[in-house]
């Protein structure tokens, strides 16, 4: 996990809104809108970010479609 986490985060384009979008899950679980309006980026940018991190169980969304939160997964807190 630690080389698809060096990717995430410090080789790919992407990787600072993906660290900031964890900082903000890592406070409480969130929805795709309310991370778009506290980072202030789009939401089609967030939605991307989001099925990466999911891709690669950092988050996990919750059990809703809409308004679905995500969470940080325990594998991805144990790191």
């Amino acid at each position: 996990m630690e080389k698809a986490l060096w990717y995430l985060f410090a080789a790919s384009r992407g990787g600072a809104n993906r660290v900031r979008i964890v900082r903000k899950l890592r406070e409480r679980p969130r929805n795709a809108n309310e991370l778009a309006e506290e980072l202030c980026v789009d939401y089609n940018t967030i939605t991307h970010h989001m099925e990466m991190l999911e891709d690669h169980d950092v988050v996990e969304p919750g059990e809703h479609d809409y308004g679905k939160l995500y969470f940080l997964t325990d594998r991805f807190e144990q790191h």
